[in-house]
């Protein structure tokens, strides 16, 4: 079980790196045609830049905020050797989550919905955490 749960982080890892791809090729493109002046990206303030630019941007800052304590959370109950298919199948889920939750974001970055993927996402972190808790004190 602990290969399936590493799985689970190399495929945040993935989103995350695809999102980078993503957020820079849409800098480049908006620097490319003016939109965007180089100078903007020294202290990165993208006021003037387009939805696209802003929302792979902002989708890539969210990728270091909550998914972190995923990961950490991964670490942990790998660390104590709590590795399981419920926790296999949570990481599984967040995971996939994140991944709608990203394709919201920067393709039609509809606010309900991004937000209720986003709900669901920490609900399942939270029961991956509780879980976690609960394991390690009994």
């Amino acid at each position: 079980m602990d290969k399936l749960l590493v799985l689970t982080v190399v495929a945040e890892v993935l989103l995350i790196s695809v999102i980078m791809v993503i957020m820079g090729r849409r800098r480049f493109s908006a620097a490319r045609n003016k939109e965007i002046s180089l100078g903007a990206f020294r202290t990165m303030d993208l006021a003037g830049a387009n939805e696209g630019v802003i929302t792979a941007s902002r989708n890539f800052d969210n990728q270091f905020q909550m998914p972190m304590l995923f990961m950490f959370g991964v670490l942990f109950v790998l660390h104590f050797q709590l590795a399981d298919l419920v926790f296999v199948l949570l990481g599984a889920l967040y995971i996939a989550l994140r991944l709608l939750h990203s394709i919201v974001h920067i393709t039609s970055n509809h606010v309900r919905r991004r937000f209720n993927l986003f709900l669901i996402s920490c609900v399942v972190l939270w029961a991956f955490w509780i879980r976690f808790v609960l394991m390690l004190l009994v």
